[in-house]
């Protein structure tokens, strides 16, 4: 096993499936089975998803309202998407633990590092919800934080494409893939692996990044046991 600790990276959209909004209850499943197979491996796993798919504080703002409230609809839209996801995988038989980073007593923990090392170290799914729990900060800065903090190993970054390369691929067909870069390289290229902030967190604390394909079966697992799939960006 190449990584025993892993923080896995969704974003809200990809729960759409072919849905314009909301969440497709197929894709939903698929990733449950997904994390249930690594699971079943013996790898800790957290998971930070985004909002997108039923809110986003950047629209919001476009729209003229004021950021930052904007930024909160955008956090209990994460949590949204977090429940579900903790549902789906409890259907499939995963123990999980769904915290968030603004108090929800009826619903999920409040986030504790301690408290979620140790659901970890009992073979638990902890599902990081309400992204850092202020506004200005993507989820993408919520997943780069808690995996310092948990000392994962990896963060996993599923998107629709299978790395990240020197173009859109869904719409330049020239576009060519990368195996392995450096955080320097991907900044130097200007290359969209994360936000800033986020990126700047992986950097300075020596976490890296594997961008893979989530939509296709048995990926995450590929990943894991380290197959060599995806684009991995490191120091």
């Amino acid at each position: 096993m190449k990584y025993k600790r892993i923080l896995l990276k969704l974003s809200g959209e990809a729960l759409m499936g072919n849905k314009q909004f909301g969440i497709d209850n197929e894709r939903l499943v698929q990733y449950a089975k997904e994390v249930k197979e690594i699971v079943d491996l013996g790898v800790e796993i957290a998971i930070v998803i985004g909002g997108g798919n039923i809110f986003r504080g950047v629209q919001a703002e476009e729209g003229g309202m004021e950021r930052t409230q904007g930024d909160y609809m955008g956090m209990l839209a994460t949590m949204i998407n977090s429940m579900a996801l903790q549902s789906a995988l409890e259907v499939q038989g995963v123990h999980t633990r769904l915290q968030s980073a603004i108090k929800m007593e009826a619903i999920a923990e409040p986030f504790i590092k301690r408290k979620a090392v140790r659901h970890l170290e009992k073979g638990r799914v902890v599902v990081f919800g309400s992204g850092t729990g202020n506004p200005f900060f993507t989820t993408d800065s919520a997943a780069a934080l808690r995996a310092i903090e948990i000392d994962a190993d990896v963060i996993l970054k599923g998107t629709r494409v299978d790395g990240i390369y020197t173009a859109d691929p869904e719409k330049d067909p020239s576009a060519t893939k990368f195996n392995n870069l450096t955080f320097d390289e991907a900044y130097s290229k200007g290359l969209q692996v994360m936000d800033m902030t986020a990126f700047t967190l992986c950097k300075e604390n020596n976490v890296p990044i594997i961008v893979f394909d989530m939509n296709t079966p048995g990926n995450l697992k590929k990943v894991v046991v380290g197959d060599g799939i995806g684009t991995l960006v490191e120091v």
